[in-house]
């Protein structure tokens, strides 16, 4: 099946032959879908509402942690689609077709003084060629969002505000980790050059931030309509991006206590971040306050072979007020070893926005194949719609995932966890895609917050809705959060 040539370019992308095979037979075989147990809500314990007492009681703890703490930000996605509508209008005018067609562009063109990039004749053909802005074929953190007094902001400016708000060490250090795609790595470390003294001053920090790259070594084999390997025109075998489950690499290879995960496009205007701050502080000092509490049993029971059944119930209840692990169906026999294995994992806090559109991918319980559950964020093409009780679910969702994460990465003897085995291989994606208009089947990794961390200890915890505030459209500018 495989040339000599095929087996250079593996080897070229650090990929081996029995990853490529096993890419192969999950074509064949597929994916299961998850047995969901139920939506993750307020009213079953599977989501955390918190009073102002409880809330202001982690910032306390966020604010006096004197630990490591990492802004990690996926920042390689493109604007394109931030655009497509505004393609459309300038394809439709050219053919002498009218504006209204497109209503989004339209209502672009006629909000255009309040963009921040407004400055343009031939508005639509200056926003998107490379005669100007060229913003059709920039990534999103490289394209100015808001505008201010003193000059236009991009996402990777609004980021580093953010992070020197919430992210800052004891040595006033703000440590950020951008991954960005290889053509585009210059552009954002010459913005970072460019800005970095300009916040440093105003904040009083120093950043640390480094531009990574998604590893070609995580790259997947295409397939044709039969599940043989795809071939260009030219012959070779097609290796496509994995996803953002690729990103666990990069998360992997980060040395801070805590890490924290938002997208480049969920940022607001500086005026309105303070909710934000709030709530991201919440969530670090959650995930510093649980993660502390499993490694202080686990440093008390590590070496058991028994411990009283009080302290047994006392574990379990923590398990399951927390994590929402049922562990009703563990043999007695097996309890403590499995209570141990359980607590032994790394920490997510994840905030939850209430749902107030259709259901969808977001917060769920899951049953695990051991009988125990677990909370896991779930999108909607992981869901069997030929399953009644998993529909039920979906429609008894009441929260969706804004990806907002703080994760913990050490364990109870003071050692990184290798991620990479608190990953579900059995939950990536396939779907349908095309090459020069041939089809192909594409595969992807397990989710970045999805089956990528799958086997971590998860925690829900509601925050409001103006800590979400993504771009993706461009009129989502005109916002009040982007205008101010």
């Amino acid at each position: 099946m495989f040339t000599s040539n095929d087996e250079k370019l593996m080897a070229d992308r650090g990929i081996t032959r029995s990853t490529v095979d096993r890419q192969l037979q999950n074509y064949k075989s597929g994916f299961p879908f998850l047995k969901i147990a139920d939506a993750a809500t307020i009213e079953n314990g599977g989501i955390i509402a918190l009073d102002e007492s409880q809330a202001d009681s982690f910032v306390k703890i966020a604010d006096e942690y004197d630990g490591s703490v990492c802004k990690f930000v996926p920042a390689s996605g493109a604007a394109s689609r931030m655009f497509k509508d505004l393609f459309a209008a300038l394809s439709n005018l050219k053919e002498g077709k009218s504006l209204e067609q497109t209503p989004l562009a339209e209502k672009f063109v006629e909000n255009i003084c309040k963009f921040p990039f407004f400055d343009a004749r031939h508005l639509l053909e200056f926003t998107l060629s490379d005669k100007a802005l060229n913003y059709g074929s920039m990534p999103k953190g490289l394209v100015e969002f808001h505008s201010y007094p003193d000059g236009n902001r991009t996402p990777l400016e609004e980021h580093l505000v953010e992070g020197a708000l919430y992210a800052k060490d004891k040595n006033g250090v703000v440590k950020m980790v951008f991954t960005v795609s290889k053509e585009h790595r210059s552009g954002f470390e010459q913005l970072f050059e460019s800005v970095k003294e300009k916040y440093q001053k105003r904040f009083g920090c120093k950043y640390d931030v480094e531009f990574t790259l998604q590893s070609p070594s995580t790259d997947m084999i295409a397939v044709d309509g039969q599940n043989n390997p795809f071939r260009t025109e030219t012959g070779e075998l097609l290796f496509r991006p994995a996803g953002h489950g690729a990103l666990l690499q990069n998360i992997n290879e980060i040395k801070s206590d805590v890490i924290v995960v938002k997208n480049i496009d969920n940022v607001v205007k500086e005026k309105f971040v303070a909710p934000t701050v709030y709530w991201k502080k919440v969530l670090i000092g959650a995930a510093v306050a649980l993660s502390g509490k499993c490694r202080e049993y686990l440093s008390q029971i590590a070496d058991k072979s028994e411990v009283p059944a009080a302290r047994l119930e006392e574990l379990k209840e923590f398990l399951h007020r927390n994590f929402s692990v049922d562990l009703s169906q563990v043999p007695e026999d097996e309890l403590l070893s499995v209570i141990k294995s359980k607590l032994d994992r790394p920490v997510r806090v994840c905030g939850m926005v209430r749902n107030e559109g259709e259901p969808g991918g977001g917060p769920y319980i899951i049953r695990e194949s051991d009988g125990t559950t677990s909370l896991q964020i779930l999108e909607s093409a992981q869901i069997d719609k030929a399953d009644p009780a998993a529909m039920a679910a979906l429609e008894g969702a009441t929260h969706f995932n804004p990806v907002d994460l703080v994760c913990t990465v050490y364990d109870y003897k003071g050692d990184k966890f290798d991620l990479a085995a608190y990953s579900d291989p059995s939950t990536g994606f396939i779907s349908e895609k095309s090459y020069q208009g041939r089809k192909l089947k594409a595969q992807e990794l397990p989710g970045l917050w999805n089956g990528a961390m799958s086997n971590w200890n998860t925690q829900f915890i509601e925050v409001p809705l103006i800590t979400f505030n993504p771009v993706k459209t461009v009129v989502d500018l005109l916002r009040e959060t982007h205008q101010g």
